[in-house]
């Protein structure tokens, strides 16, 4: 999920088991509907309320065959704090961002930012595959 401020920064965490920067996210429940999901994952990792605005992305990892849903979200309230599963949770301009990513993640945030979505687009786990 890409959560933007009005200012333009963008929500990312650094994640505790990999030390890897990335957009807050996570694994959707039987009994939740998408935008359940990213209001849950966004507040367990970051504190943050979001509210999800619209779909930006859709991101299949051909190594572990996982599709991913990648929403643009609006902060409505919370404190930004960390979890067990953040490290370190910023406020950072997308540029600061994206560079801090890898690849297949940081392309989720420009294609949140972009006006021509939504996207579609496989990567390995790290890096967007040719066509993507």
């Amino acid at each position: 999920m890409v959560v933007r401020q009005t200012d333009g920064k963008v929500l990312v965490i650094k994640r505790a088991d990999d030390g890897r920067w990335v957009p807050p996210g996570g694994v959707l429940e039987l009994d939740e509907t998408p935008e359940q999901c990213v209001v849950r994952e966004v507040r367990e990792e970051t504190g943050i309320e979001a509210k999800p605005v619209r779909l930006v992305g859709v991101y299949k990892n051909m190594d572990l065959a996982v599709v991913s849903l990648a929403f643009l979200c609006e902060p409505v309230g919370g404190e930004l704090s960390t979890s067990d599963e953040s490290s370190v949770a910023a406020w950072l301009t997308p540029e600061e961002a994206i560079e801090r990513c890898p690849e297949a993640r940081g392309v989720r945030i420009r294609d949140a930012l972009a006006d021509d979505g939504p996207h579609v687009r496989a990567h390995d786990g790290t890096s967007l595959l040719s066509g993507s």
